[in-house]
């Protein structure tokens, strides 16, 4: 059984990467992350894909990102 934990980014005022680092390392190999952005965080691409993960990017609106990550 999958489980789904959204993470919004947003309105974060500081660095992002830090929530996002500590949300991938809880993230269970059934489980997928959903990662909420204002824009594409292509830099954040070869991060996941170092670290054993697989993601999905899709635009929902001007401002609005979502990628979901899993575990390969």
């Amino acid at each position: 059984m999958s489980s789904d934990t959204t993470l919004d980014v947003r309105d974060v005022d500081d660095e992002p990467f830090t929530r996002i680092a500590a949300a991938l390392s809880d993230l269970e190999s059934d489980e997928t992350l959903e990662l909420v952005n204002s824009f594409e965080p292509e830099p954040l691409y070869d991060v996941l894909l170092s670290r054993g993960f697989e993601y999905e990017t899709e635009r929902v609106a001007d401002d609005q990102w979502r990628v979901r990550i899993t575990r390969e």
